[in-house]
């Protein structure tokens, strides 16, 4: 068991990020010092949200330069620090080279930021963003388990450098923790693995792969139909809470399904529709999976993508984070509406 002291300064790597925001609100309301590395720490446009948060609360922020895949790059941020959250980490769909844009920085990232662990002796617990992706690779992976339902157990095997890079980049990044983890005995390592998560975020211009799906559910690129695609969603607010707990929950050890309710894509839209009206063009059908096998490839979606995640239920086990972390899930309706909010107040969709 470890006990984290509140009085300590607290790392939070990709400070500027999606989750990382809501984790560092939580944080600076607690009272703490965080300590954010970030590759420009002069942009006031990158740190604007942050400052506001630090202002209205009791806590501190204070910033370091850093790059994720420069090595001793996180060492002078991280001194003091008995507790570091790592969660910074690409997500993205759309890359040339998934090994120079996803795999490599996922894993050289993860090396980087642990291995600053082993030498900064103050380290007692580091908190790794980690996926569900790294569990469940294509969703016909849960055919073969008990239940057809995924738990904290299971490791993705189906994902390579080739089909679903993104998942496979998240996998041996997670493998590579847990490795340098096992190699010591100081700190220990709790990890995070959310499914696709969605809502408001800190930075209301942020982008992300969450943001281009609802992004495209609104502007009309899906208006003719969307994929029988169920997935695991999840409010940023409870990962950062997951986050929080996992830190200073002393009992917490081992990996964490964060993840609310699966829906699928034509759900998320008629929740939408529901609440928002006939205002934006929101798909109203699912397309047969033999359209979307032939049109995939030419939208990004590989026919072997297709094939293993089109028309499977998506079935995950989250009682851990509910039991161990106290994790109480907030519904679909509440996010989803509140996420494509954000994007009208953003200036990205018009108001209704």
């Amino acid at each position: 068991m470890t006990q984290i002291n509140k009085d300590k300064p607290v790392m939070v790597t990709g400070a500027t990020g999606y989750v990382a925001g809501h984790l560092i609100k939580l944080l600076l309301e607690a009272g703490l010092t965080v300590h954010a590395p970030i590759r420009n720490p002069d942009d006031k446009g990158k740190t604007q949200y942050l400052d506001g948060l630090a202002e209205a609360s009791k806590g501190k922020i204070v910033y370091f330069k850093a790059d994720l895949l420069e090595n001793g790059s996180y060492d002078k941020a991280m001194e003091g620090c008995e507790l570091v959250y790592h969660t910074a980490s690409p997500f993205t769909m759309a890359v040339q080279d998934p090994v120079k844009d996803l795999i490599e920085p996922a894993l050289l990232g993860t090396k980087n930021v642990l291995e600053a662990a082993n030498r900064v002796t103050s380290v007692n617990r580091v908190v790794l963003t980690s996926s569900c992706a790294a569990i469940i690779g294509d969703t016909a992976d849960l055919l073969d388990l008990p239940n057809c339902t995924a738990t904290e157990e299971i490791w993705n095997e189906s994902s390579t450098e080739k089909h679903q890079p993104y998942s496979y980049s998240k996998t041996i990044a997670e493998k590579e923790a847990w490795k340098i983890n096992e190699a010591q005995s100081r700190w220990d390592l709790v990890t995070i693995n959310p499914t696709l998560v969605l809502g408001p975020g800190i930075n209301p211009n942020g982008t992300s792969e969450s943001f281009n799906i609802f992004k495209q559910l609104g502007d009309g690129t899906m208006k003719a139909g969307v994929p029988n695609l169920d997935i695991g969603t999840v409010d940023v607010r409870d990962v950062a809470e997951a986050h929080y707990k996992a830190g200073f929950t002393a009992s917490a050890k081992g990996r964490h399904l964060v993840s609310a309710k699966s829906i699928t894509l034509l759900e998320m839209a008629k929740i939408l529709d529901d609440h928002f009206g006939d205002a934006y063009p929101f798909p109203k059908k699912e397309l047969p999976k033999f359209m979307v096998w032939l049109v995939g490839p030419f939208v990004g979606m590989p026919r072997k993508m297709v094939s293993r995640n089109i028309g499977y239920p998506w079935k995950v086990d989250n009682s851990k984070a509910k039991k161990e972390l106290g994790i109480e899930f907030k519904q679909p309706e509440e996010y989803v509406v509140s996420f494509f909010q954000q994007l009208i107040d953003s200036g990205y969709f018009k108001a209704p």
